[in-house]
């Protein structure tokens, strides 16, 4: 999207703009050929600014842009695996992806939204773009420091912004209420959260594995090379072979580490660990620092870190003994409970079991 955003809003300008359809990747698996938000443009003279899948499904596209154009109601095209016997277009990377074309007119108003959110990404500033998956599709836009209530889908707005991620939320019930929660595409500009792993052993792989799968970057860093390898760690966006606390003070002094980032500190050796506790803790920035280890562990560790330097408020942001009690022994459960950990203090949340409770299990 930020490819065509600078022509879209051109295309809106002066008094002879016209109406031109947006076409958008909502959804994609497999070898998909573009990443979600991938967009293409088309104007009624059927010029074509972008693309959304390299050239395997443009011309399809630009009969659907018409149909959308003339009538106004936006529409939702899925592609899957082309099929040679089939004269329906395909992709040939066996991937598929879900497309949504959308009439824009300049006197919708959604002109000035197009400014704002190019203000925000110039800015550096990470923002959110929800679209509805309706006839007329609604838009709302929604950064760290402006959200407000939309559709019953603000907080699962907030929680893409949140993280870096950009996915489909809602529900697609033709029985529901049209305002209630409708299946909504979400675009996130901004950096995805991180997640610093500290330690090349079994329980930081397998974390390294969640993380990914929530949508984080992740890096694992360790001193020592022939552990802090990428064979060893195939989901880790970044495996660096640096002193931990070096590395994280560079990051930290570079601006790449902030308010979502998470530092896991995973050693059990205090040559790694208190250096680098000593960094993160005197960083008020930064989102998460929690460490690993026994009771014992922890007593032993604390005393270290009160030695170098570490006050009580910071020591009180540390969590540690890191996870949530879930009873787990080996690296995969004790990487649940820690990725656990790390939801709910995101949430605000307590951990507990849902039936536990009562009232609404998504909370605003």
């Amino acid at each position: 999207m930020r490819d065509v955003l600078r022509s879209l809003t051109e295309l809106l300008d002066g008094d002879d703009a016209r109406p031109v359809a947006l076409c958008r990747v909502v959804g994609a698996s497999g070898s998909a050929p573009r990443e979600l938000g991938a967009a293409m443009i088309v104007t009624e003279d059927d010029t074509v600014i972008g693309s959304v899948s390299g050239g395997c499904v443009e011309s399809a596209l630009v009969h659907t842009a018409r149909d959308v154009l003339t009538g106004g109601v936006a529409i939702v095209e899925q592609y899957g695996v082309d099929d040679p016997d089939s004269p329906a277009p395909g992709l040939t990377c066996g991937g598929q992806i879900e497309v949504l074309v959308e009439r824009v007119a300049p006197s919708s108003g959604r002109r000035g939204q197009l400014d704002r959110l190019a203000a925000a990404i110039d800015a550096g500033e990470p923002v959110s773009w929800a679209t509805t998956l309706t006839n007329e599709t609604d838009w709302y836009f929604a950064t760290a420091a402006s959200q407000q209530p939309w559709r019953r889908l603000d907080r699962d707005v907030a929680d893409l912004l949140a993280t870096g991620r950009s996915g489909l939320i809602g529900i697609d019930d033709c029985d529901a209420p049209s305002d209630e929660r409708p299946r909504t595409f979400v675009q996130t500009f901004g950096p995805p959260a991180r997640l610093i792993l500290v330690g090349a052993n079994d329980f930081v792989r397998a974390l390294s594995s969640i993380g990914a799968g929530l949508g984080m970057r992740v890096t694992v860093v360790d001193a020592r090379p022939v552990f802090a390898t990428p064979e060893r760690f195939p989901d880790a966006d970044e495996v660096v072979v640096s002193w931990p606390d070096r590395y994280l003070a560079e990051q930290i002094r570079d601006g790449r580490a902030g308010p979502s980032t998470a530092v896991c500190v995973m050693t059990h050796d205090p040559k790694f660990d208190v250096p680098t506790l000593q960094v993160a803790l005197g960083c008020r920035q930064l989102g998460f620092v929690g460490a690993l280890g026994s009771r014992r562990t922890v007593a032993d560790r604390d005393q270290r870190l009160r030695e170098a330097g570490v006050d009580d408020i910071q020591l009180d942001r540390l969590r540690s003994p890191l996870g949530l009690d879930l009873g787990g022994h080996t690296p995969g459960e004790v990487a649940v409970s820690i990725a656990a950990q790390l939801i709910a203090e995101r949430h605000c949340a307590t951990g507990a079991p849902l039936h536990a409770g009562d009232g609404p299990i998504h909370r605003r």
